[in-house]
């Protein structure tokens, strides 16, 4: 039978059911030309293990795909027939995203990567579809655990599928260093040796990290990486002692607490090692932000900080590159114009976070919302969690991350102020692919619809959401995606 329409995630703008369905045969094969070529090649190689049918890829075939202007940004529309199906898109980036809502009209079986006894039909519907915001993120922190190059990409592949469309990494902390910089090769040989537990450690050469960005590329999905200052580098700080203020080098670390490390913010040094990061980091970035971090620097004086901040940001602006950085950056009132602001405090507003955030505003920036109680996807579902953390006021359940609203929570703030909205996944209890993918599914689910689909004219019910996450469950069963199986949702066997 085919899926039903109504179990999309995220959800659509708009969708009305058709009268019958569009069988798919082994003479079925996929239009495309120009840009929308690509998205084609992705779709038929998403098609294809499961169906073992050939899906042909070319100028003649049942599923077209189809770019052109006309579309709102970053949106599609998708028609099925019984005779066909269209899906026409401005860009390439809009079409990907719609193809990921036609992966979601199939049997849940189509995820599996064998052969599969499924009848593939594809039930009847038009679909109009655009994004609430342009910036769509989960963050994956590669810091405190270090995770390789195919599970970097086995989790971009995971966030694609729900139309998320930027990657943050968290590449810098005091448990580890992750990019090699040719300029200061101790960064590496140093402090990417560890990790928390004192379980090894890694890095991602030049080359590496030109991989995963492809990879990400390849999926519409930009790369944001993050180089976290002045505080949060103790990494750094036992690599080279001339970046401490005493010029000793502290030992490496391998714990999970915050707020004992700094820079020397005097020190001319400091400066030129963070314009050489900047300056490698930004030409292995083809993406338009680099993230500056300037969280939780409790050792750093307030006056050191502002002064650093001012620099620093200037140096990323320097190189073309639109600086990001955790809400404590809006401390400065000197920041380049357009600096993003990435606020990580509460759904109830702390009074110096929200001043902080609203700083990016009144500097001419924007800010993403990733609120920790809410969209930290690390945070314990519940008291029975073995993994995760619960500073962030306790246990964040399913029904916690997909009952809030990103305008809602700043005073004066409406989606013009806004970016966007991530998802963050720290991993200091989180230490392979199972774990990761355990904390995210299904509240990233939550997050991605929140960042996609309209804002409702009333607040979000969980108990209408519920059963499309059901649906998602049986194609995270297929593709081998483990999840928590939360007790609001009635699952599927």
């Amino acid at each position: 039978m085919p899926t039903v329409p109504g179990t999309v995630i995220p959800d659509p703008v708009s969708q009305v059911a058709g009268q019958g369905e569009f069988v798919i045969t082994p003479t079925t094969g996929i239009r495309a030309t120009g840009d929308g070529l690509p998205v084609a090649n992705y779709l038929g190689e998403l098609l294809r293990p499961a169906t073992g049918l050939p899906f042909p890829v070319g100028d003649t075939g049942d599923i077209t795909l189809v770019i052109e202007a006309g579309h709102p940004a970053g949106g599609y529309d998708l028609v099925v027939t019984t005779t066909g199906i269209r899906l026409a898109a401005d860009d390439a980036a809009a079409l990907f995203a719609g193809a990921q809502t036609l992966r979601q009209l199939l049997p849940p079986a189509i995820e599996g990567r064998a052969q599969a006894d499924a009848e593939w039909v594809v039930a009847a519907t038009v679909i109009h579809d655009y994004p609430r915001f342009a910036y769509r993120g989960a963050m994956l922190d590669v810091a405190r655990h270090f995770f390789d190059i195919a599970t970097v990409k086995r989790y971009i592949d995971d966030i694609a599928m729900l139309k998320i469309n930027v990657l943050h990494l968290h590449l810098t902390d005091d448990q580890g260093w992750r990019i090699a910089i040719d300029r200061w090769p101790k960064l590496t040989e140093i402090g990417a040796a560890t990790q928390v537990g004192g379980t090894g450690g890694g890095f991602y050469s030049h080359d590496d990290y030109r991989d995963i960005v492809a990879y990400a590329a390849s999926r519409y999905v930009t790369v944001v990486p993050e180089i976290d200052v002045p505080g949060h580098t103790n990494a750094a700080l036992a690599s080279y002692p001339e970046l401490n203020c005493d010029g000793r080098s502290p030992a490496v670390y391998e714990g999970i607490e915050v707020g004992f490390s700094s820079l020397c913010i005097g020190a001319e040094r400091t400066y030129e090692f963070f314009d050489d990061v900047i300056t490698e980091l930004a030409e292995l970035t083809p993406g338009p932000w680099i993230h500056i971090g300037g969280d939780e620097s409790l050792t750093t004086p307030e006056a050191d900080f502002l002064t650093f901040v001012s620099r620093a940001a200037a140096i990323v602006a320097s190189h073309g590159k639109t600086v990001i950085g955790w809400h404590e950056l809006g401390r400065s009132t000197r920041l380049p114009a357009g600096t993003i602001g990435e606020y990580w405090s509460f759904t109830t507003a702390q009074a110096d976070a929200a001043a902080h955030a609203l700083s990016f505003i009144q500097q001419g920036g924007r800010l993403v919302m990733a609120p920790a109680d809410v969209a930290y996807l690390d945070m314990k579902y519940d008291d029975s969690s073995t993994l995760g953390l619960t500073w962030a006021d306790g246990a964040t359940s399913v029904p916690d991350s997909y009952q809030w609203d990103p305008a809602a929570i700043l005073p004066g703030i409406d989606d013009d102020q806004l970016l966007g909205i991530e998802a963050a996944l720290w991993t200091e209890t989180l230490a392979t692919i199972a774990d990761l993918e355990s904390m995210a599914f299904p509240r990233i689910a939550c997050v991605a619809e929140i960042a996609w689909s309209a804002r409702p004219s009333v607040p979000r019910n969980f108990a209408d959401f519920a059963p499309r996450l059901a649906a998602l469950g049986l194609r995270l069963d297929a593709a081998g995606i483990g999840y928590y199986r939360a007790p609001e949702v009635a699952w599927h066997h």
